[in-house]
């Protein structure tokens, strides 16, 4: 199977190729390739029996290496009367045949349908930029006019945007075939080796114009053709060619711990991505053995989006306890089949010497590590399209613990799990331990089907979850003097219902409103995460400010606790939780409105951005002077625990040495609540407040 990388950067700027001619100069054209890069391409699409008319010629030797190779028929053109009598001179007693004349390309004397072939090495490049593209248009114009049928125009040239979208799109028009080939120059592990390919366009004029276009793309001269449904598509795997050619320079020529260089693999015949790169240098001064100068680390499946694969951090904590001084680390992705390790090891090898560090020998092997010697296991088990949203699928995968999870996944974001809960066998529910409890490790599918396997409701996967459950010890859940006085809770964002099935199961006389935005989402929700509303959990579908809003306007009704655990679309901000809206003062001061004297407010806050986030926390302070905080290990998440106490300093400090033996009434409570076949409750209340801080 071969791979392309897909990869994106700034070639599709104009400015980018103005400021790349102004720094090179006519050195530029130097980088074009001589005879011998060029030979296997030109000799695939011209014969040497053709007319070739060769426009834009320069001083080129090009012209002289055909000829000499047994091109006879070669017609030289150049709008430069001293470059036409220079070239004449110098080939008048060696290559008589060889002529070379003064003609401007976009107005030719030649007849129509004289040459077979049209032979362009950068003039194209050149022309481009003048006039806003005109002489260019009229060149290419004059060149389909001198083609006989079945003739073809051979340009070398180095694909800025603006200039391959305008020849293509005039031949496209014209019904001509187009193919585009990528000639990758040799790894340069010098710093003045030239870093970008060099592409060579070749169009085919039929007698009768092509009704759909066709548009393909190869690798290298004699690369299988990729063919390609628009324009656009052509030019977006022009960039990505151009981008990875920049990226593998800059891997070759230096090191850099402090940057995440990554790049994704996708399929050669369908494009859709199957692995994606990410470079990790160890820093200067790192003891690494001599020996230990580059590894690949695969990601088992399923683990894409754990900390110590997904973060910036975490990336570096795994390539320093690897020790190398260049850890390549691989991530599969859904949707593509995996064989085992030797079948991913021969599949990425041929493209792993493009990212080995400066000074790696080319015949160092290098060595290939995961997590157990496996692959991980993942299944997709459902698939679907919200239609807020966007698609989405449930998955099924084996965690490093060994247990099965399931997930919600959102494609528009795929490095991030949506809701995630543990399953059991129908058969074996009771025999499962606690997630901190490591299983031998294996990549083997489970014995039992989909069908067979039942949500844990007992067991919240995610970290903030289980902070949010033991919020309510602020609230007295669980205290002798609060036994049988009902709890009722309002929360803004349902998942997988994990959440919420938890609190109704296990919290005594607790009555849950879920709000959900996306009406997908309680399907999903029902069928495949074992969520089931009754009387005690009810949802609303809807938008959650509208939700707070009309409550507030109706008046009456109070919460002993909101909580928000709702994800941000808008990708742009630095908070992915919640959205901005939801801790406006406005929505702040609602929120409270909405809660009874005690009432807690929780929130979920993500928040990389330290200036929005000190932003967050002074508006959610100004509307609840009483603010707990804890933070998430390995995670940008931390819970907020809210109440409306008057004196926020000491208010704090008193609830805080109360929390202990609050604790263990909640612990104990959510343990006595557990009835009939519900499964116990697998969560240590002391444990997660005891890292609890006055925000």
């Amino acid at each position: 199977m071969s791979l392309l990388p897909r990869t994106a950067e700034e070639f599709s700027s104009a400015e980018y190729w103005e400021r790349f001619f102004k720094k090179r100069g006519e050195k530029a054209f130097e980088w074009y390739g001589d005879y011998n890069k060029l030979c296997g391409v030109l000799h695939k699409y011209i014969k040497t029996q053709d007319k070739v008319l060769v426009v834009g010629c320069g001083n080129s030797e090009l012209s002289e290496q055909l000829y000499d190779v047994g091109y006879k028929h070669l017609t030289n053109i150049d709008i430069s009367e001293t470059v036409v009598t220079h070239m004449n001179q110098r080939n008048a007693e060696r290559r008589p045949g060889l002529t070379f004349q003064q003609v401007d390309a976009t107005q030719t004397p030649y007849e129509d349908a004289s040459y077979q072939a049209a032979l362009d090495k950068g003039t194209l490049d050149a022309m481009a930029s003048e006039e806003e593209g005109a002489l260019a248009k009229n060149m290419l114009t004059e060149v389909g006019r001198v083609l006989s049928v079945g003739g073809r125009y051979v340009c070398v040239t180095l694909a800025q945007e603006s200039v391959i979208k305008l020849a293509v799109e005039q031949f496209v028009q014209l019904g001509w075939a187009v193919r585009l080939h990528c000639l990758q120059e040799e790894s340069g592990k010098d710093e003045d080796s030239f870093a970008l390919p060099v592409f060579v366009l070749v169009c085919t004029k039929f007698r009768q114009p092509m009704p759909t276009p066709i548009l393909e793309m190869c690798l290298g001269e004699d690369g299988a053709p990729n063919r390609l449904s628009q324009v656009a598509d052509l030019l977006t795997a022009v960039r990505e060619r151009q981008a990875y050619s920049v990226l593998r320079k800059r891997l070759r020529t230096g090191t850099d711990a402090s940057s995440n260089l990554s790049l994704t693999l996708s399929h050669a015949k369908t494009g859709l991505p199957r692995y994606t790169l990410t470079v990790q240098d160890s820093p200067p001064g790192a003891k690494v053995p001599r020996s230990n100068l580059f590894a690949i680390f695969i990601v088992p499946q399923g683990s894409e989006t754990a900390w110590l694969y997904s973060s910036s951090e975490g990336r570096r904590q795994l390539a320093a306890s690897a020790n190398f001084r260049r850890l390549v680390i691989v991530a599969m992705h859904r949707n593509q089949e995996y064989t085992d390790m030797q079948a991913v090891q021969s599949e990425l090898s041929p493209m792993v010497m493009d990212l080995a560090p400066p000074g790696m020998p080319d015949n160092q092997q290098v060595p290939f590590l995961s997590v157990g010697g496996d692959l991980g296991w993942r299944e997709v088990v459902s698939r679907g399209v919200s239609e807020l949203s966007g698609e989405y699928c449930v998955e099924n995968v084996r965690g490093e613990d060994g247990e099965l999870y399931r997930r919600l996944v959102f494609l528009s974001n795929a490095a991030l799990v949506q809701s995630e809960s543990r399953l059991v066998s129908l058969n074996n529910a009771s025999s499962h331990k606690k997630k901190n409890k490591k299983k031998a490790k294996t990549t083997a599918p489970p014995t039992t089907s989909s069908t067979s396997l039942s949500v844990d409701s007992g067991f919240l996967c995610c970290a903030h979850h289980e902070i949010m459950v033991a919020g309510l010890t602020m609230l007295g859940v669980g205290m002798p003097q609060n036994k049988d006085v009902p709890v009722s809770v309002l929360l803004v964002g349902l998942g997988g219902g994990g959440l919420p099935q938890f609190l109704r199961d296990f919290v005594p006389g607790v009555a849950v409103e879920v709000v959900e935005l996306d009406p997908a989402v309680p399907e999903v929700a029902k069928a495949w995460f074992g969520f089931r509303p009754d009387d005690c959990l009810t949802v609303t579908l809807g938008d959650g400010l509208e939700r707070i809003c009309a409550l507030e306007k109706e008046g009456g009704r109070f919460f002993d606790v909101i909580m928000f655990d709702v994800d941000n679309k808008d990708s742009t901000l630095g908070m992915s939780c919640p959205p901005a809206a939801f801790v406006e003062t406005p929505i702040l001061q609602k929120v409270r409105s909405l809660l009874t004297p005690k009432g807690v407010f929780i929130l979920n806050l993500v928040c990389r951005d330290s200036a929005l986030r000190k932003s967050v926390l002074e508006r959610v302070s100004a509307v609840f002077p009483t603010i707990l905080s804890r933070k998430i290990e390995g995670e940008v998440n931390e819970v907020l625990l809210c109440s409306g106490g008057e004196n926020e300093t000491s208010e704090a400090a008193r609830i805080l040495p109360t929390l202990n033996q609050a604790a263990k009434n909640l612990q104990s409570a959510l343990f006595s609540n557990r009835t009939g076949d519900k499964r116990s409750p697998h969560i240590d209340i002391a444990e997660l407040l005891k890292d609890l801080k006055v925000a």
